[in-house]
Parts: structure tokens; sequence; C-alpha cells
């Protein structure tokens, strides 16, 4: 098999990376304009984009199986491409979770987080732009802070909308439901701040 040129591999981050761009927006607009009879519609929409990152990452990891030469260590580009379908994962699992809770409307507390996860993935995929460069680059580093930045604002969103919602939650089985929305929302900044370390430690050991 023919060697993958180098880049290959930062080809597919930036493909996977715009792929949870893609993935982020299309939650903020589902919660923005809810309608919970489009929800398995939305829902299968959602499930298309996380595969496709899914055939990414195969990709990727069938030409670790059989390159001799690498940009990077082999397993730093696994963990790289691991990390970044996980983002894709828990986008699509807060929609998952909206759908079979059978959630009937979205709460004001969520698109706010909505849109931090969104902010989190476009600075993600502009890390992921400026990786092959990570020897020289000037703005590699501000895009990590800028990304521990978001998600940071989004766990104290995520806080406030927990308490918001047991002090004024009424139904004891939309409080549950929420609670696991909220969480897998902070989740998903959470993974694109694992992104942003995964970085960190290749730039560390390469320099």
């Amino acid at each position: 098999m023919a060697k993958k040129p180098d880049s290959f591999y930062f080809d597919n981050y930036v493909a996977c990376a715009d792929l949870a761009v893609q993935a982020a927006e299309l939650l903020t607009k589902i919660f923005e304009n809810f309608d919970p009879a489009k929800i398995h519609d939305m829902l299968e929409k959602m499930h298309a984009i996380e595969h496709a990152a899914d055939k990414k990452h195969h990709e990727l990891e069938d030409a670790l199986l059989t390159a001799f030469i690498t940009p990077l260590e082999r397993e730093d580009l696994d963990l790289m491409s691991c990390s970044l379908d996980t983002v894709l994962d828990r986008i699509e699992g807060v929609v998952q979770r909206v759908y079979f809770t059978n959630i009937q409307s979205i709460h004001p507390d969520a698109i706010v987080i909505a849109h931090k996860v969104t902010d989190a993935c476009r600075a993600m995929k502009d890390l992921m732009v400026e990786l092959p460069n990570y020897r020289k680059s000037k703005t590699l580093r501000k895009l990590v802070i800028q990304i521990n930045t978001i998600e940071s604002e989004a766990d104290e969103l995520y806080i406030n909308a927990m308490r918001n919602l047991h002090v004024n939650g009424k139904d004891p089985l939309e409080v549950i439901a929420w609670r696991d929305v909220y969480a897998f929302l902070e989740y998903c900044a959470d993974c694109c701040e694992n992104v942003a370390d995964v970085v960190d430690s290749i730039v560390m050991k390469n320099s």
C-alpha cells in the first residue's frame, strides 16, 4: 500500500472537526426551532453527520495499521482521532436524549449552552487547521486557551442551568430528563477541551 502523505492525517482531522461544527450548528438549530413532531427526523440528520465522522475515524485507523512512518507518534495520531470522534458522539447524544425522554419544549438555558458548544467546535476546527504548523505557529496556543475559556464558560452555564432546573422544576420526570440533557451538553464542551489538551501534549512532546 502506498504511503499516506503527512497531510492525510491533518486533513482528516480538519474534516472531522468540520463535521463537529455541522453537528453543533444543527443542535443549535434544533433547539432554537424546536418541534417535537420533527425530532426523529432531526435525530436521523444528526446521525448521518456522526456516521460520516465515524467513517473518517476508521479511514485514519486503517491508515495507521499499515503506515511505516507517520508525522507524529502513532498513539498521538490515534488519540487525536478518537478525541474528535467523541465530540460527535456527545453532540448526537444530546439529541438522542431529547428524543427518548420525549422532551416537548426547550429550556432557554439549553440554547445558550448549545451556542457555547458551537463556539467550541468552531475554535476546535481552527485548531485542527493550524495543527500542521505546530512547531512555528503563533496562534495554536491562543486557540487552545480560547477553547479552555469557552469550556469554563459552558461549565458556569451548566451549573446555573442545573440550579434553575432544580429550583423551578415541577415535574420530576422533566427534571430527570433535563439533568441528562444538560450533562451531555456539558460533556460536549469537555470533549472539545480534551481535543485542545491532546494538541497541547503533542506540542510538548515534539518541541
